[in-house]
């Protein structure tokens, strides 16, 4: 299975900004040899800024190893939603990847498991795949309910998509990991994502086939050695996403 190395620029950017990045990134990529890479690669931007990156997209050959993704999706297909933005519109604006459930929409919006299990149909009844976050926060950590957590974010989205589990991506975030230039060990995120190979595995016989990603400050230095580890799928990568070198460097990792 190919791993996933997907960028989440979070609230940063700007028209000259992205349009710098992606050409770095484009040229990087040129460097790889046709048909020689071996993940997958997805850049998740605000919205504002999704035109503009399917278009630089559309017009840079280069760049059309990069696929595109939104940061969040309403749970509503239209109507009276001010401010917010369907999955039929992202799928207009050419997006693969939704990421739902991020630790600070949870946090600082208050979303609900129950809103991000819905969220996450939401993004599959439009053809594209949901990046699910997981994570627990510093003191679940502590207080030794990292599995309990995890669990029940997860059994919310199994219970709502049950029979499309499979064509999801999860990513495990731990809470205390992002933003916060610490990052749980190798064999710390092996674990969590271990168990989360398991619960995938109780409800689906093509628990192999869904991507598990780690997203808690993966960074140039560490990202090969977390991506060595046999249930770490790929990344979700957010301050390493806008420094064009360090982005290919990780993407380079996911190679081997």
């Amino acid at each position: 299975m190919k791993k996933l190395i997907a960028g989440n620029w979070k609230m940063n950017g700007s028209l000259t900004a992205n349009e710098a990045l992606l050409l770095a990134l484009g040229q990087g990529l040129e460097r790889v040899p046709a048909g020689s890479l071996h993940c997958d690669v997805a850049v998740c931007v605000p919205a504002p800024y999704l035109a503009q990156v399917q278009a630089l997209k559309a017009s840079q050959p280069a760049l059309s190893g990069i696929e595109l993704g939104a940061q969040d999706v309403s749970a509503h297909d239209a109507g009276a939603y001010t401010g917010e933005v369907s999955a039929a519109m992202l799928k207009d604006l050419g997006c693969r990847y939704v990421i739902v459930g991020h630790s600070e929409r949870r946090q600082y919006h208050f979303e609900t498991d129950a809103l991000v299990a819905e969220k996450a149909g939401a993004v599959l009844a439009s053809g594209m795949t949901p990046i699910v976050c997981i994570g627990e926060t510093l003191i679940e950590r502590e207080a030794g309910h990292t599995e309990e957590v995890i669990k029940r974010q997860l059994a919310a989205v199994i219970s709502a998509n049950g029979h499309r589990i499979s064509e999801i991506v999860l990513a495990y975030e731990p809470v205390w990991a992002i933003g916060t230039g610490r990052s749980a060990s190798p064999p710390q995120a092996q674990a969590v994502h271990a168990v989360l190979r398991a619960g995938l595995e109780a409800v689906t016989d093509l628990f192999a086939r869904v991507k598990i990603l780690y997203g808690g400050s993966m960074n140039a230095a560490n990202a090969a050695s977390l991506l060595a580890q046999p249930d770490i799928d790929g990344g979700l990568i957010g301050g390493a996403s806008l420094k064009a070198h360090d982005f290919l460097t990780i993407i380079a990792a996911a190679q081997v």
